[in-house]
């Protein structure tokens, strides 16, 4: 699999996402277990955050990686409501009790919010300083909110997807050019009309894979990209696993370019 380097770790550049998770007993059992072969399959990075559930997620990843911590490469996000400089001590110590754990390795800012962002990283700093937290990094943070940002700044974890592809304007060359990989959340977009568009069809069908596949091998053309989709099928999570193999030719991305054309001015960040 293609590995990024974050945070001083090589990591997958496919992980897996928890966006939710934890919202239904019934499913707790499923999503366990995906997390776990997800794991087995070498998807070793987990993304989660407070919000998910309102903790609900990051219980069931705690579970989930329990006895198997040291395997896991583990990213938290703390609400920007929390996020005074005591807030997101104190937020963090809740998301590791329900994480089970006494580290997060990434702990990002999930989107701008209230308070100032020097109160905010003091209170990273201080994690950090305590083992509590290895890194931190932010979420939702366009290319002026970025170039605020003092250096120490891991990742920026944003939408990005054939359907939401404003970042590759001037926000991805920008974190390209710091060495600074981008986390790609909902690369599926929400899985239904783009998985269903005839361009992606007609690229997955002359490769023999998934719609899915290709919109995940599409994403991850760019350096410096980590996608982090959610799945609790094990034949997506095996299906995620295998776009590691499969290599989009120059028609596959001239057909997609055709159907969802790249940027050509600056466009508000997409959030979702």
């Amino acid at each position: 699999m293609k590995m990024i380097k974050l945070a001083d770790t090589n990591l997958p550049a496919i992980g897996q996402g928890t966006w939710h998770m934890g919202e239904r007993a019934g499913q707790r059992g499923a999503e366990i277990a995906a997390l776990r072969q997800g794991l087995e399959l070498g998807m070793t990075l987990i993304d989660t955050a407070e919000m998910y559930a309102d903790g609900g997620a990051e219980d069931v990843v705690g579970e989930a990686i329990a006895g198997q911590r040291e395997q896991v490469f583990l990213t938290s996000k703390v609400l920007p409501s929390n996020a005074s400089r005591s807030g997101v001590i104190q937020a963090c110590e809740r998301s590791l009790q329900r994480l089970r754990t006494d580290m997060i390795d990434l702990y990002l800012l999930h989107w701008p919010g209230q308070h100032p962002l020097s109160e905010t990283i003091a209170g990273f700093e201080t994690l950090r300083e305590q083992g509590k937290i290895k890194a931190w990094g932010v979420s939702n943070f366009d290319l002026d909110d970025m170039q605020q940002l003092p250096p120490g700044c891991a990742t920026n974890q944003v939408l990005y997807n054939p359907e939401s592809r404003g970042i590759e304007y001037d926000l991805l060359p920008w974190q390209q050019e710091q060495g600074m990989p981008v986390m790609a959340y909902c690369p599926l977009s929400q899985g239904g009309s783009l998985l269903q568009h005839p361009a992606l069809r007609d690229v997955a069908k002359r490769h023999a894979v998934t719609t899915a596949q290709v919109a995940l091998a599409w994403a991850l053309r760019q350096d410096g990209v980590i996608a982090i989709p959610k799945a609790s099928n094990p034949d997506h999570l095996k299906l995620n696993a295998a776009v590691a193999d499969l290599q989009l030719s120059d028609k596959d991305f001239a057909l997609i370019d055709k159907a969802f054309p790249p940027p050509r001015r600056k466009q508000p960040l997409d959030m979702v």
